[in-house]
C-alpha cells in the first residue's frame, strides 16, 4: 500500500504541474488578447484632411487665371512689337438715360426763366436817386459848418501851431545858450583889463612916490 500511494502522490504532481502549466499559458494567451480599457492609439487619419482638394483647386484655378493673363499679355506685347505699337483704349460706349429729353426740356425752361428774371432786374429803375444823396450831402456839410466851432483842419492848424511854438522855443534856447556863452568869454578879458589897469596905477604910483623921495 506504501508503494502504491507513493506513486499516486508522485503521479499528482505531475498532474498538477501540467494543469498548473496549463493554466499559466492560458493566462499568458489572456493577457497577450487583453485590450486596453483606454484608447492610446493614434486617431485615425482621413484623406481628404491630408490631400486638401479644396486647396488643391482653387490653386489650380489661379495659376489658368495667372497663366491665360500672361497669355493675354504675351500677345498684345507681341502685336506692338509687329505693328509698332497703337492706341487701343477708344471707348465707343455712348451714355444713355431714361429721362434725357426730360432734364433737357427742364434744363430750357430754367434757364429761360433765368433770362426773364435778369431782364426785369435790369429793366428796373433804382428807388433811391445817388444824385439826390449827394446833394443832401452838400447841405449838410454846409449846416455842419454854420454851427461848429471849428473847421475841417483844425488837427492840421494845431500840429502847425505845435511846430512854430517848438521852433520858437529852441531859438529862444539857442540865443539864451550864445549869450551866455559871451558873457562867460567876455568876463575873463574884462578881469584882465581891470588887472592891467591896477598895475598901471600902482607903477605911476610908486614913480611919483620915487620923484618925491629924490627932490627931498
Amino acid at each position: 500500500q506504501s508503494t502504491g500511494s507513493f506513486k499516486l502522490f508522485n503521479t499528482g504532481k505531475l498532474l498538477k504541474k501540467r494543469w498548473d502549466g496549463a493554466a499559466h499559458d492560458m493566462h499568458r494567451k489572456k493577457v497577450a488578447s487583453a485590450k486596453p480599457v483606454v484608447d492610446t492609439s493614434s486617431p485615425h487619419t482621413y484623406a481628404h484632411l491630408q490631400s486638401k482638394l479644396k486647396k488643391l483647386q482653387l490653386d489650380e484655378e489661379r495659376h489658368a487665371v495667372i497663366d491665360r493673363d500672361n497669355r493675354h499679355l504675351l500677345e498684345r506685347m507681341s502685336e506692338i512689337m509687329r505693328t509698332r505699337g497703337r492706341v487701343d483704349n477708344w471707348n465707343g460706349y455712348e451714355p444713355k438715360s431714361l429721362n434725357k429729353a426730360k432734364r433737357t426740356r427742364e434744363l430750357i425752361r430754367v434757364t429761360l426763366e433765368n433770362q426773364k428774371i435778369l431782364a426785369r432786374i435790369q429793366a428796373k429803375q433804382p428807388q433811391y436817386s445817388v444824385k439826390k444823396w449827394e446833394e443832401d450831402w452838400v447841405d449838410t456839410k454846409k449846416y455842419m459848418g454854420s454851427i461848429r466851432r471849428y473847421s475841417d483842419d483844425w488837427y492840421q492848424q494845431m500840429q502847425q501851431e505845435k511846430r512854430r511854438s517848438r521852433q520858437s522855443s529852441r531859438g529862444t534856447r539857442a540865443s539864451t545858450r550864445q549869450r551866455t556863452v559871451t558873457r562867460e568869454a567876455s568876463e575873463p578879458q574884462s578881469l584882465s583889463r581891470a588887472g592891467d589897469e591896477i598895475e598901471t596905477e600902482v607903477s605911476k604910483t610908486e614913480q611919483e612916490t620915487s620923484v618925491a623921495a629924490t627932490e627931498q
